[in-house]
């Protein structure tokens, strides 16, 4: 009966969501990541499934299709040694069977499949990425005097903005990040990351809907 009730409280929650974030960020400890691997997959499940069932809605009612889909997802795994998430790569390759995953680690990166991107980013902070990205300036002799916002964001590894944060477990968020998220809507969840189910994720959804967005103005 209890999966009974939670399916129908899914489905009333995602019938009342019509806008969703361009692009979602979840953030996790190495330890989070070690104790529920597949979570990832199914998460990412999830986004691709609430997206084509709210471009359905939307199109079913004669609504624009703008602000209907979720086009790209990041997942960060805080961790001060990379190497203790690498055995975990084969469960999160499962991901390419069905969108395009773009694993993260120490200088490398690997791509496979295709669909919407998901990156997956071990053990990365946003003080070494800016610091990377002023030494890339630096290399190509670019004069400090033309160095704009638009110079670092064309130098940055990651080169999107996530409209919504998602922290799970109830502690503080990493630096991962910390140029591009400056104005995202953050929603931290009380629920550890093995226990979070769709229910949760749609609330942070929902929750996104109702804020109105001011990108610092």
């Amino acid at each position: 009966m209890g999966i009974v009730i939670r399916w129908l409280y899914e489905r009333h929650l995602l019938s009342r969501i019509e806008t969703l974030p361009s692009h979602v960020c979840f953030m996790i400890t190495g330890q989070e990541a070690k104790d529920a691997p597949h979570k990832i997959v199914e998460v990412t499940r999830w986004c691709a499934d609430v997206s084509l069932t709210v471009q359905e809605a939307a199109r079913r009612a004669g609504r624009p299709h703008g602000g209907t889909q979720i086009e790209g997802v990041t997942f960060h795994i805080s961790t001060p040694d990379p190497r203790e998430i690498l055995p975990l790569f084969t469960v999160f390759e499962e991901i390419s069977r069905f969108a395009l995953l773009v694993l993260h680690w120490n200088d490398e990166t690997r791509a496979s499949g295709t669909g919407m991107p998901v990156s997956i980013a071990v053990g990365k902070s946003g003080r070494e990425e800016i610091a990377e990205c002023i030494r890339r300036i630096a290399a190509e002799g670019i004069p400090p005097s033309q160095v704009t916002e638009k110079t670092i964001e064309e130098h940055l590894t990651f080169r999107y903005t996530p409209d919504l944060v998602i922290k799970t477990g109830g502690s503080h968020l990493t630096d991962f990040l910390i140029w591009q998220s400056v104005y995202s809507e953050l929603f931290f969840s009380d629920v550890n990351w093995i226990f979070f189910r769709k229910t949760d994720f749609l609330r942070a959804l929902r929750d996104y809907q109702s804020r109105v967005r001011r990108f610092g103005r």
